[in-house]
């Protein structure tokens, strides 16, 4: 035991020195959790509480164009920017730099009567096919529909394609909201003789189903999902993985200076020196999640970000980090054993792990993963680290439920350690 605490002091001192590795494994991780959480939160903010801000050319002044613009307004998502009906396409591009708008729409002269001959054409038709007998007074002619007329949206490139959509429902929304509206007066005049009553078509029109949201949980307590739930486990993990950086180039050192050599002249073994090793690493990985959970829930509020809830297993929480730090500790010794060169292990360390991190649904979730990935991601130690934190955040669930992910991660682990003893034996290190 004496000779396991004195190797585990000799590495404690290692690491203290090694002020770049001390701020890989700590520096590093902090400024990611905190630069990419509040990136994300602002993105949700956006989404759920800003407005987007469109630039409206309404060139044709009717009174569907005008309702569309209510109704758009009443959405609560858009801050609209009225530009001068007379501007061209190009000059209401040149006009979104200079306004700083990243989207505008310009609604084309003569869309209200061609909505209006739309919803009446629609009416007649709805009325013939029920057999109710329509005056040639009504008929709209052919040539009054013109299918190429439409709302044109204008956007900048660097804009994300789902946010375009977002906005392009929303205006296709409206339209329809205005169609479904005039035809639903033209059917009611046809069949009762006059014009229908407002009340009654308030009562049509936003007669709309309410759905309910709520998040799947494990306890029965609804947590709603935020950025911090979702990005401290995630960067955590990533720190974790990035000890490799610090610990195979450890190893490698000894290797190089030839302490192994000289371990072989005292009465110790160096499988001991490698336990040493791991258990210092082990207690650095979980000096990791104290440090970053620690600023999820006290600095984290004052900086306007969500605070992080811990989850009710907390003896739950230690084992996944404790496993999840172990596993990280193994790949670096792995690493560290097989790699002939300080350089081998700094640059194979740190591309593997954003790799790993890649298909392991940290830097891209899960559910967006390719069909060919999925097998990938399940080999990635991180994703059953994801899979064992989001289990506890975000599901709630209790330690029996996180076993289904830790089991998997515990098998790569023991696969990592065998591979790390045949490697030392097969250089006659042990």
């Amino acid at each position: 035991m004496f000779k396991l605490w004195a190797a585990i002091v000799k590495d404690l001192k290692i690491l203290i020195r090694d002020k770049a590795g001390l701020a890989v494994m700590f520096a590093m991780p902090v400024l990611l959790v905190v630069v990419i959480t509040s990136i994300q939160n602002s993105t949700f903010k956006l989404v759920n509480d800003n407005k987007i801000r469109i630039m409206l050319c309404n060139r044709d002044g009717g009174e569907s164009s005008v309702q569309m613009i209510d109704a758009l307004s009443k959405m609560g998502m858009f801050e609209l920017v009225k530009a001068d009906s007379s501007l061209n396409d190009k000059q209401l591009s040149e006009l979104m730099g200079e306004k700083d708008a990243m989207i505008a729409a310009a609604i084309p002269e003569g869309l209200s009567s061609n909505i209006s001959a739309k919803s009446k054409t629609l009416a007649r038709k709805a009325l013939i096919d029920l057999g109710v007998s329509v005056s040639d007074e009504d008929t709209v002619p052919a040539n009054a529909i013109n299918d190429t007329l439409h709302v044109t949206m204008f956007y900048n490139p660097v804009l994300q394609e789902s946010f375009r959509f977002s906005v392009q429902s929303a205006l296709r929304s409206a339209q329809q909201m205005i169609e479904t509206r005039q035809m639903v007066q033209a059917l009611y005049k046809a069949l009762n003789g006059q014009k229908l009553p407002e009340e009654l078509e308030k009562q049509m029109l936003n007669n709309q189903a309410q759905i309910a949201e709520v998040p799947v949980s494990k306890n029965g307590s609804v947590q709603i999902p935020n950025a911090t739930q979702h990005n401290v486990p995630a960067w955590t993990i990533f720190a974790m993985f990035f000890i490799v950086v610090s610990l195979s180039t450890s190893v490698v050192k000894e290797k190089l200076s030839g302490s192994f050599i000289r371990l072989k002249t005292l009465p110790t073994n160096y499988l001991l020196v490698m336990a040493a090793k791991q258990i210092t690493y082990i207690m650095v990985t979980l000096m990791q999640v104290v440090v970053i959970f620690s600023i999820g829930i006290f600095l984290f509020p004052y900086m306007g970000l969500p605070t992080l809830v811990l989850p009710q297993s907390i003896f739950g929480l230690v084992l996944v980090s404790l496993v999840c730090g172990w596993c990280a500790v193994s790949y670096g010794v792995a690493l560290g054993v097989f790699a002939k060169t300080i350089e081998q292990a700094i640059g194979f360390g740190a591309v593997s792990v954003v790799i790993l991190a890649a298909i392991g649904g940290i830097i891209v979730p899960a559910f967006a993963m390719p069909e060919s990935l999925r097998l990938l991601m399940k080999l990635s130690p991180m994703h059953w680290c994801m899979e064992s934190y989001y289990e506890l955040f975000l599901k709630g669930g209790t330690l029996q439920d996180i076993l289904y992910s830790i089991l998997p991660l515990l098998g790569i682990t023991l696969i990592i350690q065998i591979l790390a003893i045949l490697g030392l034996k097969k250089q006659h290190l042990i």
